[in-house]
């Protein structure tokens, strides 16, 4: 689906964001992309959707440089932004002027997801509030039925109930043909909805990995007392959240919060553990 090598991008002589990047991500999966503020997360989305391009280096994706911007790889890639505009008219007419672009748009599809996120389309969208702003065009993207659909920030802007809707949402939209992926610094939001996880950090891949194979390498749970095997650990009521080797097989919950702040506090310890199952 998508193959990068060898990535090296910047905005300028002073501010590099990746080097020598290599990821290869793939259809059928839900990944989320995780990173600090400033880790490039978003500039990384761009690269990938044909928006900015790299000083160096190769991407393609679905077959496509996506920096030719060629009509037949545009059509099959649905970027849903953190920041965006919707125009003051109704959805009808959006309809009309926009999902021409995506020759496998799903109107019955998309009127279904309307529904389930109880949005008012009766209004011109520019009327409408932040939240179902954010609620249209996420329905409006996974309607188009692009092979790969990319949202930066989803959920920031939706109340709880709607942050339960996303998941229930994007938990029955993938397919063996497509591939999702999710850039977000609100890492509650992805629980129980990807089921890989990509990390920036440093110019680099921190992680790319599965939810499984990370359930098996390693194990998260809470314990009273820290013991030499303990990984990583942070202090909670009565006790602490850890992170240990898996030496017994037996498959616990991935706390990405904790994986990420391990990752980025203890990097070469966490860079031996997973590297067997480390993905480029």
């Amino acid at each position: 689906m998508i193959t990068i090598e060898t990535l090296n991008f910047s905005y300028g002589k002073n501010r590099p964001l990746f080097k020598n990047m290599d990821m290869q991500l793939h259809n059928a999966h839900i990944y989320g992309l995780l990173g600090k503020n400033g880790a490039g997360k978003s500039t990384l989305l761009k690269n990938i959707a044909g928006l900015v391009y790299p000083q160096s280096g190769h991407i393609s994706v679905l077959g496509h440089d996506p920096s030719k911007r060629e009509v037949s790889l545009l059509q099959d890639i649905c970027f849903i932004p953190e920041e965006f505009h919707l125009p003051s008219v109704k959805s009808e007419k959006y309809i009309k002027t926009t999902a021409g672009f995506y020759p496998n748009f799903d109107r019955a599809y998309f009127e279904e997801l309307i529904r389930e996120f109880d949005i008012p389309d009766q209004q011109k969208l520019s009327d409408m509030s932040y939240g179902q702003k954010k609620k249209y065009i996420i329905a409006f993207g996974l309607a188009t039925k692009t092979k790969l659909v990319i949202m930066d920030e989803p959920t920031n802007g939706l109340d709880i109930p709607s942050k339960t809707q996303f998941r229930k949402i994007m938990a029955s939209t993938i397919d063996e043909e497509r591939c999702v992926i999710i850039s977000t610094h609100q890492v509650r939001d992805l629980d129980n909805l990807i089921d890989a996880v990509i990390v920036l950090d440093e110019y680099k891949i921190a992680l790319n990995a599965s939810i499984f194979e990370l359930a098996d390498r390693l194990m998260f749970k809470k314990v009273s007392v820290l013991s030499p095997e303990v990984l990583y650990a942070e202090q909670t009521m009565g006790g602490y959240s850890a992170i240990l080797p898996n030496t017994t097989g037996e498959q616990s919950k991935v706390d990405l919060e904790l994986l990420f702040n391990a990752l980025l506090q203890q990097k070469l310890e966490f860079a031996n553990v997973l590297k067997p199952i480390n993905h480029e």
